[in-house]
């Protein structure tokens, strides 16, 4: 048994509360920031092409490698399960009392309020990154799937998971084979020999593949600069800043954004997480979430986690920071390594809350879980409307790695304490209260009664 149990429901609307889930998805929520920081306070696209942009120096990659090896794409991995974990909790909570027509319906109302925060989050906010849309879509997907039983569950969460590794190992093993044939063949054309019409294809298609590169490179760069320019203090204004937002927005949506146009890439987001989802469905069910297994086991289960994730991250970063265009294999492990290193930090989370020492250090993120939505609403507030924009603070542009993760840090720290501040006081975070107001059709109450206070006591076993 956990060291840190919530004793009863505490939610206005009389949604249960377990204290770990919640410890859980404060930590994840906080821990987004680290990933998202850097596409607030610089070119969202240099996240995705030369990360030295930002800034190089040796705190800057020592902050970078920290992030890419035990953090990157976690929190987002650890929410999504937590979404599947939720749905079995929710789901058949409801069931038990309403029956399944009523689940179906109450479930799909939840998720399709959740989409349309997302888009206002989107649209209205101007953060391109948003996950709340497309957590609420993989949610609806997920939910056909809930009542199997946990094999099931996880076999078809890490099918899903695993089409992607051997689409992209698929990809990435032609492209190297054909850096090794298309030499080959071209000096056969050279001295004079006939090439078939299928090698002929093969140079034609490799010679096509580079010239995309060098113009998705261009793109890139000329997006970057542009970015620079509109989002700087010195020359962006409001209009140039959500200009930019916008322009950034259609592009991830596959629309043109004035230099060349995306791809629609949502339904592989929405694939992405609706099997992490399934996976935390089995993983609860089998009562691996939240903490129902023995020190042993959450010991076991962190260091073999760890084992598969962490080598291969690292190898993945070490060739990401060659800065070169060779398509390297380790590359296609990416979404097994971001499941094995979550379950790796959900299994040490686990161990920490068994003891007192550690249940101290997280309780604090009891109040983080409860009020996760609202802290992520702010993290853009204060992210895209405070700290960075020509028209606020004009901070964009003018932070490392080092300052960027800091300044996360910093930001989540103050954020830990209001979400405290709030449970103290209020029995709903304002962005929840919407959202379930809305879902119920009734107005929730915001402040704690004396019978609800208590029923939200968190108990040490």
């Amino acid at each position: 048994m956990t060291a840190i149990t919530m004793t009863t429901p505490a939610e206005p609307d009389g949604a249960p509360r377990i204290a770990v889930l919640d410890i859980l998805r404060g930590i994840a929520i906080l821990g987004i920031l680290f990933m998202n920081i850097n596409d607030m306070g610089g070119s969202l696209w240099a996240s995705t092409g030369d990360i030295r942009h930002f800034g190089w120096t040796t705190a800057d990659q020592i902050a970078w490698w920290l992030r890419e090896v035990f953090a990157n794409g976690t929190a987002r991995c650890l929410l999504e399960m937590l979404f599947g974990v939720g749905m079995v909790i929710l789901t058949e909570r409801a069931a038990a009392a309403l029956g399944d027509h009523a689940v179906w319906r109450g479930y799909y109302r939840r998720n399709i309020v959740l989409f349309l925060f997302g888009l206002a989050h989107l649209f209205i906010l101007l953060w391109p990154g948003d996950i709340l849309h497309t957590y609420g879509l993989a949610a609806m997907v997920a939910f056909l799937f809930r009542r199997l039983p946990p094999p099931a569950l996880l076999g078809i969460g890490l099918l899903m998971a695993l089409s992607q590794l051997a689409g992209f190992g698929v990809a990435l093993h032609g492209a190297q084979q054909a850096r090794i044939d298309v030499p080959r063949l071209e000096a056969r054309r050279a001295a004079g020999a006939t090439l078939t019409a299928s090698e002929t294809g093969t140079i034609t298609r490799y010679n096509k593949a580079i010239a995309d590169q060098a113009k998705a490179k261009a793109e890139q760069a000329r997006r970057i600069a542009r970015e620079d320019r509109d989002r700087a203090a010195a020359t962006g204004t409001f209009a140039s800043w959500a200009g930019n937002a916008w322009r950034n927005i259609a592009f991830i949506w596959g629309l043109s954004d004035g230099i060349g146009t995306g791809e629609f890439l949502e339904p592989l987001f929405v694939w992405e997480a609706a099997a992490t989802m399934l996976i935390g469905a089995a993983l609860f069910k089998w009562r691996v979430i939240p903490g129902g297994r023995s020190r042993r086991f959450y010991l076991g289960m962190t260091i073999t986690a760890y084992a598969v994730g962490l080598p291969a991250r690292t190898i993945a970063a070490y060739c990401t920071t060659r800065f070169d265009s060779y398509p390297y294999l380790i590359y296609a492990t990416s979404e097994v390594t971001r499941l094995a290193t979550t379950l790796g930090h959900i299994g040490l989370i686990n161990l920490a809350v068994t003891g007192v020492g550690g249940a101290a250090l997280l309780r604090p993120f009891v109040a983080a879980g409860r009020t996760a939505l609202t802290l992520y609403v702010l993290q853009t507030i204060i992210g895209l409307w405070m700290l960075y924009p020509p028209f606020a603070l004009g901070l964009y542009g003018k932070s490392g790695w080092a300052g960027l993760m800091l300044s996360a840090l910093a930001i989540n720290l103050a954020l830990l304490w209001l979400a405290n501040a709030w449970m103290g006081r209020f029995a709903i975070a304002p962005v929840e209260w919407a959202w379930r107001s809305i879902v119920e059709r009734r107005r929730l109450p915001w402040r704690k009664t004396r019978d609800s206070g208590r029923a939200a006591g968190i108990a040490a076993v």
